[in-house]
């Protein structure tokens, strides 16, 4: 009886790893296809700002120009187009040019040093 559910558990942990592992290739096979289809993009958004419930105001890039549009629930409205010089545009990773994976080793450094004591 015992062996039974000593097979009944490593059965399941295997349906689960390989469950495991299609999940991780899937997602990578994934990732790479979106990479793809961003290579030859001409269409950007490159900013979004909340003004209301289901209301935004977007800075679109269309090939080399740059439109602001406004998106509700609707409707997309173009409001005008915005010269380049006119733009302040931030890095992409949005963490002052770091990655995530510096920013992570940056947090697992920081809270390896913490001693656990609250500080005063």
């Amino acid at each position: 009886m015992e062996s039974n559910s000593y097979l009944q558990f490593l059965t399941v942990l295997v349906i689960f790893i390989v469950v495991l592992g299609i999940t991780v290739l899937t997602l990578r096979w994934i990732s790479g296809y979106q990479k793809v289809q961003r290579l030859n993009c001409n269409i950007e958004v490159v900013e979004t700002a909340r003004i209301a419930n289901n209301k935004y105001i977007q800075i679109v890039r269309v090939g080399l120009t740059y439109m602001v549009i406004a998106v509700s629930r609707d409707q997309v409205t173009m409001l005008g187009e915005v010269p380049f010089e006119q733009l302040t545009l931030v890095s992409a990773t949005g963490s002052g040019g770091k990655s995530f994976k510096e920013l992570l080793d940056g947090f697992l450094k920081k809270d390896s040093s913490d001693d656990g004591q609250p500080k005063e």
